[in-house]
């Protein structure tokens, strides 16, 4: 049976790739985005429907109960995410109460399942490598938040008969990605031929694709997986390794200042996804 899907974030940089992913499938696709956006949709022609909103995190259950009229899927991708900003912002409550209509919504429409996106920033991170199985301990208020999402989904939506779903993503880059983040920054300067000044860079990561991610997203939505899954390569890869691969792309690796920036004392020194319980 063709699943009748409902989108929101579809303009942004994670949402946009599982859109793509999405219409690959040739599945009808609904995306409800902020008003005057709709021209950052892709694939414009290909999209079922276009639903707007001012603000979708203060629309009400009520309103979210129409928009998922005869919805089967619902893939929850918006969230507030501005670099610089987002870890503390009070925004990230709006965003919270926000969620929770909307899955209201979806159960008055007697949506099937409902798929959301979390953050590793979720766990323990004291653990370094992070399973579906470490304990939660967010320290900001958007992993509070987000956190909060998922245990109060986990527990409800399961009993209006909606599955749920929850991907956690860990450290994403590529296409779209704002130039306040360090790939677009590293790339920006040495295209320049300007020195990028970095910390230290022996922090260890799991980086990803943004691409890669889209498609395990994707994947994990039209598929019968419940629970938290983690979108992660379960690669470990210091900043330093992924600095100089970056540079290599322009031969530059003598514009890169390691130690030139204080290193931040509340950064975990190792944050690695494990998928299926093993890096």
């Amino acid at each position: 049976m063709t699943q009748r899907i409902l989108i929101t974030g579809a303009t942004g940089f994670v949402g946009r790739q599982v859109l793509r992913r999405l219409l690959e499938h040739d599945v009808p696709v609904t995306a409800v985005v902020r008003a005057g956006s709709e021209h950052r949709l892709e694939v414009h022609e290909k999209i079922t429907s276009i639903i707007t909103s001012v603000d979708i995190f203060s629309e009400n259950a009520d309103w979210w109960a129409k928009a998922c009229q005869r919805i089967d899927l619902i893939i929850h991708c918006a969230w507030y995410a501005e670099p610089g900003q987002y870890l503390q912002a009070a925004v990230n409550l709006d965003c919270l109460r926000g969620t929770l209509d909307l899955a209201k919504g979806a159960a008055t429409a007697k949506v099937r399942r409902f798929v959301g996106i979390g953050t590793c920033v979720e766990y323990n991170l004291n653990f370094g490598e992070l399973s579906v199985e470490t304990p939660l301990r967010p320290l900001t208020a958007y992993a509070g938040a987000k956190a909060a999402a998922y245990l109060s989904l986990s527990q409800w939506l399961p009993t209006q008969s909606i599955e749920f779903a929850w991907c956690r993503l860990f450290y994403l880059y590529g296409e779209g990605e704002d130039d306040r983040r360090l790939v677009p920054y590293l790339r920006k300067k040495l295209a320049a031929g300007e020195v990028a000044e970095l910390s230290s860079g022996n922090q260890i990561r799991d980086f990803m694709d943004v691409r890669d991610a889209g498609r395990m997203i994707a994947d994990v939505s039209l598929s019968d997986e419940v629970g938290a899954t983690n979108i992660c390569s379960g690669i470990p890869v210091s900043v330093r390794q992924l600095s100089e691969r970056i540079a290599d792309e322009y031969g530059r690796r003598d514009l890169l200042r390691f130690g030139a920036r204080p290193e931040n004392l509340m950064d975990p020194p190792r944050v690695v996804g494990l998928i299926n319980g093993c890096l």
